[in-house]
């Protein structure tokens, strides 16, 4: 399957739902269709059972420059508020299965979030990360200053914000925002592997465990745990499972079926 929507494209190779921002002339910049065709597009795929996993990345020389400044510019605070715009936004945590993102050049303000939404995040060398919204009198609203503080605590994620100064592919991997710096010629191919790899686990261990790391982002470590021990518990009620560890115990690959 392959298709061009108003502002992205969408394949699926195998078992791999890929979504591409398709704004090249203006870096990808996100507009609120774009959300929500991504939003809609990755819904769909996460209701589709051959799809196991999705990749998201970006044409041309960038993942996504920032969101469509002029989209924004003569806005008022009454106007947004009605708007609730980043409702939308909220749905991409909604999403089961993993999504891996691969960012080629700049992922700056909004485009940094996007990439934020993202379970791993693999970047090319010339990948540079920010969030430059500081300079134009405003600040992330899409989730950047939780994510990014998640991501590398505190301190560093201040330093960043409010200098709106832009990080390298390699300071992203140090401060753990991002999983493999990767060449950029080769950045989809391995994105896709790596996508491939994971898409043969069993489809609701995938999925379980992604809700439990979620959870361990905001629960305390006790509340995490029980969340954790019921996820595991419930697994035991699927013929995966019993697969699995067949599997095993004859000395054999499994056959997962997501049931």
């Amino acid at each position: 399957m392959n298709k061009e929507l108003g502002f992205i494209e969408v394949s699926v190779e195998g078992s791999i739902g890929i979504i591409k921002l398709n704004r090249p002339k203006v870096l990808n910049a996100i507009n609120r269709p774009m959300v929500t065709e991504i939003v809609t597009t990755m819904e769909e795929f996460d209701r589709n059972d051959e799809v196991k996993v999705i990749v998201l990345s970006g044409n041309g020389r960038a993942f996504a420059a920032g969101a469509d400044i002029d989209e924004m510019a003569e806005a008022s605070a009454i106007d947004l508020e009605l708007l609730n715009q980043f409702t939308e936004w909220d749905r991409l945590a909604w999403v089961k299965k993993p999504i891996v993102g691969a960012v080629q050049g700049f992922a700056l303000g909004g485009g940094f979030e996007l990439a934020l939404c993202c379970d791993i995040l693999f970047a090319g060398h010339n990948a540079e990360f920010g969030f430059p919204e500081i300079s134009l009198g405003v600040m992330p609203g899409a989730g950047g200053t939780q994510r990014l503080t998640k991501l590398m605590g505190k301190s560093k994620a201040m330093e960043w914000l409010l200098t709106g100064d832009r990080m390298t592919a390699k300071e992203a991997l140090h401060y753990g925002v991002i999983n493999r710096v990767i060449a950029n010629e080769l950045l989809m191919e391995e994105t896709v592997k790596f996508a491939n790899k994971i898409a043969k686990q069993p489809p609701l261990s995938l999925r379980l465990i992604k809700e439990s790391v979620h959870k361990a982002v905001d629960y305390s470590i006790y509340e995490g745990m029980q969340y954790e021990r019921k996820n595991f518990y419930l697994l035991f009620a699927s013929q995966d499972q019993k697969e699995g560890m067949r599997a095993f115990q004859e000395k054999r690959k499994p056959h997962f079926k997501g049931e």
